[in-house]
Order: structure tokens, then C-alpha cells, then sequence
């Protein structure tokens, strides 16, 4: 595991249907330097939103705290690795056209680096690096990972790449039982791999593997001394999920002491601290981090992209909307997930299906004022659409009456509540579905004009509903969940 803070080894110093929602949020006074964003309404069109703009200064963003003069926060790029780390993934296979088409989203999408799977793992490999850095991408360079081997960086600088990365295990556990190496000969290779990639007038990096469970020693020499022959990176692995976010911050500040050059860093999740820790190693200064399209890769993967957009949105969102197509993220996340077979997670970041679903009639409430009330990103732009979930026990009059609204129902405050307390005691026997909730709302609205129900009249409303909806019953499968696209109105 790794080393705790203050060991020797370790761095010093220091299931219902849903409706999508209108919001009429009223504006803030100027003063609180407020701007509306435009969010997603009824049929996911755009509207105005609560959403406000971040306070001015250094760090954009509202709730982090203020960077220091190494804060990276708002300078990061992207090293995409889906096609390298993804291929480690467990259920991965790529095929030339899987591999095409992801290294184009993410090109549209953004990224600034895509790395693909060393050219010497195998001879197909070697054919779909060829393939890839002739595609022509617009705005991503492609690297290649490799060993720290000549033989390697020959057969990578003769791909067309625009840059290497190169990695070595520098713990005493990969020493010993991976390539059985010393750092002495660890620096003299390194040495002779960086000059002779340079030499080919590409990008280079270097980076040790497993650094959180290298000495500090061992690894400040290292750096120090591949950043005076001029490499473009060091790169910094957490290569087995150990670190946690102090113990990152700092090894990166040190480090950023010790050399000039930019700092990449590449973090797993075994103990799901990925995200949290590629923003730590930015505020310490850091200045690439590696990503993975839904985090997928060995084990656990790496730090997800949209992870991390996410993260950094709340950081400094101007930043991110000027660099990055955001609205093109679920769509690179559906192809990854269908080709490594996978369902996009119902919690991802972003993208998942509960992403911007609010249920609690306290939190529909205040989100229907304001969204900024229980949402710190604005999904629209993502270009996804937030919804308040109706049919179920826990449902206020608030989020219900947003729903009559939209079905063009002329009913009052009162009788709104007295419809919500049906729902709710319909909801108490099983979930209703949409077209249940919509069914009893004109049901009840109907009742009202004709003057057949008033408020209260809880029997007579049974009685109606008995009438017009013969098929209820308290069967759950009758309340299955649709897709959303059915409840949009």
C-alpha cells in the first residue's frame, strides 16, 4: 500500500417516469454579477435558468477556494487514453473502425492528446497506430505509450506519432518482480530513449510507474535529471489506486520545485479517488491529465473524462465551455459503452440517467425557483435536460403542479395539492407511471369543470378514477418504467 504522509518514503513537507421542467427563476439584483445561462425547458428546448455566473478572479469557480501562484486550475489539458488504458479494460476490444471513430469524437470533442497502445504489443496494434496518425485529426495530437526500451521507441518515433510516453516501473515492488531493474540502469536507459526520440524532433515524456510506492529520493533524481536533457513532460502514475488526494498534492508541489518542464499525471481508482486526485495535482501545478472515455481500463480504470470535466466545470466553467464541445460527451460515452459492452452508469457524472433528476418535493420545489439550488452544473450546457420526478410517494404540489402547467390543466393551488395527496396515496401502493399521473390529473381537472368533484372529496375522486382508468390495479408491472423520450411533453 502506499506509505502513509509521515513515513520515510513518503513526500515531506507539509424506477418512476419523469418530467423535464421549465424554471422562471427570478433575477438576481446586478450587484451579485449574475448572468443566465439558458437551460433546458419543456421538451428540452433552451430557456432562461437561475443559474449565475461564477464570481470574478483567478479561480472562476464559486465554491472552490482561492488558487495560489502553481494553481493549474483553469491551464490543464488532456492526455485521452481510452485507446490505450481503455484497451486494458476487461470486456475491450477495438477494432481499426471502433478505434476511428472514437479518436474523431474525441478530436470534435476536444482533447488535446489522444495515446494510443504501444506499436510493439502486437503487429495489429502497430497497423492501428499507423492508421490513426494519418487520419488527419484538427485540434489532438496522438502519442504512443511505450516501454523504456530502444527497441520500442524505434518502432514508435516509424508510426507517424507526434509524441512518445515513455514509462518504467521505479517501486521497489516493480524493480524486483516486473522488470528487475536497478535506478541506475533505470537513468541510463531513460537517457538514451529520450535523446533518441528527441532527435526525431517529436514530443517526448517520461514517467515513472507506481510513484506513489517509489522513494522520494529515487524519483527526484529521475525527473531532475530527464528534465535537463529536455523532455517535454514527467509523468507521475498512481498505478495502483493508493494515493489519496494530500499525498498527491504534495509530491507534485515538491516536484514542481525540482523541474520545469509540464507534469502529467495518471491516476487509478482502485479506492475511488481518481478524480479528486487529478485536481489536487492541478492545484499543486500539474499540468496534463490522463483520462479514460467512463473511466474504463485496468481494474478500475483511470479518471473518467466526464469526471473530470464535471470536476473542473466547477473550477473555472468559462475555461471548459472555451476549450471543450460539451455537448458532444454522451455521445462519446454511448459508442465506448456499446463497444466494450457496457451500460452507461445510472450515476455517471454528467451524462447518467439520474444525472439531473430530482425527486424530494423540497428539492423539486426549490429547483422549479431556481436551479442553483441543488445543482452546481447546468445541464444544458451539456445539452441534457433536467426533470423532476413525479410519480411516487415523496412528490410536493410544487413539482405536480409543474406538470398541470405543462399539461394546459386550469386548476388552483388548493385543488393541485388535493390532486398531489391522491398521487401520493396511489403512490404508497406502487410507483405511477406518467401516463398514470397525467391520467389522474385530467381526471381530476374534468371532475372540477364538470362539478361533479370539489376539494376534499377523496371518494368521489376514487369513484372517478374507477370509472375512466378500469385497468388500475396495485400490479407493479403496470407502473414499469418507459424512456424519457416518452414522458416528454
Amino acid at each position: 500500500m502506499c506509505p502513509p504522509p509521515d513515513s520515510d518514503a513518503a513526500v515531506t513537507n507539509g424506477t418512476e417516469e419523469m418530467v423535464p421542467i421549465v424554471t422562471d427563476a427570478p433575477a438576481l439584483p446586478p450587484s451579485l454579477n449574475e448572468r443566465t445561462n439558458g437551460t433546458n425547458g419543456v421538451n428540452g428546448t433552451n430557456g432562461t435558468n437561475g443559474h449565475s455566473a461564477p464570481p470574478s478572479g483567478k479561480h472562476k469557480g464559486a465554491y472552490g477556494r482561492a488558487s495560489d501562484f502553481l494553481s493549474n486550475t483553469s491551464n490543464w489539458k488532456i492526455i485521452e487514453s481510452t485507446l490505450r488504458e481503455g484497451e486494458q479494460f476487461a470486456n475491450a476490444f477495438f477494432t481499426l473502425e471502433t478505434k476511428i471513430k472514437i479518436a474523431r469524437m474525441l478530436d470534435e470533442f476536444g482533447v488535446e492528446y489522444i495515446e494510443l497502445t504501444s506499436p510493439a504489443a502486437s503487429p495489429e496494434s502497430r497497423a492501428h497506430c499507423e492508421a490513426i496518425c494519418k487520419l488527419g485529426l484538427k485540434r489532438t495530437k496522438i502519442l504512443t505509450h511505450i516501454r523504456c526500451h530502444m527497441d520500442d521507441a524505434r518502432l514508435a518515433v516509424e508510426t507517424g506519432v507526434d509524441g512518445v510516453d515513455v514509462v518504467i516501473g521505479t517501486s521497489s515492488f516493480l524493480r524486483e518482480h516486473s522488470h528487475g531493474k536497478d535506478m541506475t540502469w533505470i537513468t541510463k536507459t531513460a537517457i538514451e530513449v529520450i535523446q533518441f526520440v528527441k532527435s526525431k524532433g517529436i514530443e517526448i515524456r517520461f514517467s515513472s510507474e507506481d510513484s506513489f510506492r517509489s522513494e522520494l529520493v529515487d524519483l527526484l533524481s529521475i525527473y531532475r535529471t530527464v528534465d535537463k536533457i529536455g523532455v517535454n513532460r514527467v509523468g507521475v502514475a498512481d498505478t495502483v489506486g493508493c494515493a489519496d488526494p494530500r499525498q498527491v498534492y504534495d509530491l507534485v508541489r515538491t516536484l514542481r520545485g525540482v523541474v520545469s518542464c509540464d507534469i502529467e499525471t495518471h491516476f487509478h481508482n482502485d479506492t475511488g479517488c481518481a478524480i479528486a486526485n487529478a485536481y489536487a495535482a492541478l492545484e499543486a501545478g500539474a499540468t496534463h491529465v490522463d483520462t479514460s472515455v467512463l473511466g474504463i481500463g485496468e481494474r478500475n480504470g483511470i479518471t473518467p473524462l466526464g469526471g473530470l470535466i464535471a470536476r473542473m466545470m466547477v473550477a473555472d466553467p468559462e475555461y471548459v465551455k472555451s476549450k471543450y464541445n460539451l455537448h458532444m460527451l454522451r455521445e462519446i460515452e454511448n459508442l465506448v459503452a456499446e463497444a466494450v459492452e457496457i451500460q452507461v452508469p445510472f450515476n455517471n457524472y454528467i451524462t447518467g440517467f439520474c444525472a439531473f433528476t430530482h425527486k424530494a418535493g423540497i428539492h423539486a420545489k426549490a429547483i422549479l425557483a431556481n436551479p442553483s439550488t441543488y445543482e452546481i452544473l447546468n445541464p444544458a450546457d451539456f445539452g441534457m435536460t433536467r426533470y423532476v420526478s413525479i410519480g411516487h410517494r415523496l412528490t410536493g404540489w410544487n413539482a405536480v403542479k409543474s406538470r398541470v402547467e405543462q399539461l394546459n390543466l386550469q386548476l388552483t393551488d388548493d385543488q393541485i395539492k388535493d390532486a398531489t395527496a391522491k398521487i401520493k396515496e396511489l403512490a404508497d401502493v406502487r410507483t405511477q407511471s406518467m401516463e398514470d399521473v397525467d391520467m389522474i390529473l385530467r381526471i381530476y381537472h374534468t371532475g372540477i369543470q364538470s362539478g361533479d368533484l370539489q376539494v376534499g372529496q377523496s371518494a368521489v375522486l376514487d369513484r372517478l378514477l374507477e370509472k375512466h382508468m378500469p385497468s388500475r390495479d396495485s400490479s407493479p408491472a403496470r407502473g414499469a418504467k418507459k424512456s424519457r423520450t416518452d414522458t416528454t411533453v
